[in-house]
């Protein structure tokens, strides 16, 4: 019996003995194959005096491997039935480790952890990428769709090139680590996945309220990334705490700046980050 089709065995068993039935709005796809639990572990390098963070832990695929190594291990779950189901199978297993928050990975603060290792549901990987962010780390091994890992990493005036690209570029290095098959995923999923390890950078050196205007900028601007900067802004300027429409085009002509005037002339999909950074001081007195 290979190692993949035991964990394979292993799910369905666990899922029938709780009746469990799977919830697609929950992204509830469960890891079947154990060589590639093993490897996104091993990618973890756990030591034994590190809290790890597990963001939609389910039945404990990862879970129970991670809180071996660790010295402890939060779950965030946000399905009460999965969260009880994790904790009975921590409990039969006598690890005592593990803290299970049964609350959503969106709503609630993460506690202080060292590192983060998940597979995390599809339908939040933007936001809680984002979330993340605001916390400090050592290293992160992500499981994603495939296409949002390209994102992560996409170059500038690239068809991939969004939001994600620019806010990642100043906080964290993303290493692309493996593909995982649809077929190793219970129930099959229509999409291949990626692991990524995320390594935070020291790129911004500012304070921390220009990056939060540096969010605030990139939010409106790649909601028309094929539009000139200028008028991504004014298109979406309630992401920068504008309602009137001429108030915030006297107030960005009111700035005498050459280089305020090119950055506003390029299409958003051709500002790099460190334009977006630039543009983002330029209009510091604004904002």
């Amino acid at each position: 019996m290979s190692k993949g089709y035991s964990l394979s065995a292993e799910t369905k068993s666990v899922l029938n003995k709780y009746n469990i039935r799977l919830n697609h709005k929950l992204g509830q796809n469960f890891l079947i194959d154990a060589n590639k639990r093993n490897q996104i572990i091993e990618y973890g390098n756990i030591s034994p005096d590190e809290t790890i963070l597990e963001i939609g832990p389910g039945i404990g695929t990862l879970s129970l491997e991670i809180a071996k190594k660790a010295k402890r291990l939060i779950c965030i779950e946000q399905d009460r039935k999965v969260a009880d189901i994790l904790q009975k199978r921590a409990m039969e297993e006598s690890i005592d480790n593990i803290e299970i928050i049964n609350e959503d990975a969106l709503k609630v603060d993460f506690p202080e952890f060292d590192k983060i290792i998940s597979n995390l549901p599809y339908q939040i990987s933007s936001p809680i990428t984002f979330k993340l962010l605001e916390y400090p780390f050592k290293s992160g091994i992500l499981m994603y769709q495939r296409e949002f890992a390209d994102r992560m990493t996409a170059n500038v005036g690239s068809k991939n090139y969004s939001r994600l690209s620019a806010m990642l570029y100043f906080k964290v290095d993303v290493e692309f680590l493996m593909n995982v098959p649809s077929e190793c995923f219970m129930p099959k999923p229509k999409v291949d996945s990626t692991v990524v390890r995320l390594t935070p950078n020291d790129r911004f050196k500012e304070d921390g309220k220009l990056f939060r205007n540096y969010s605030r900028i990139c939010k409106a601007l790649f909601q028309h990334k094929n539009k000139k900067a200028e008028n991504s802004l004014i298109n979406s300027r309630h992401e920068i705490d504008y309602s009137d429409k001429k108030e915030l085009k006297n107030n960005l002509k009111s700035i005498e700046s050459e280089r305020l005037e090119d950055l506003l002339e390029k299409r958003v999909i051709n500002l790099s980050p460190e334009d977006i950074l630039d543009l983002t001081k330029e209009l510091e007195d604004i904002l």
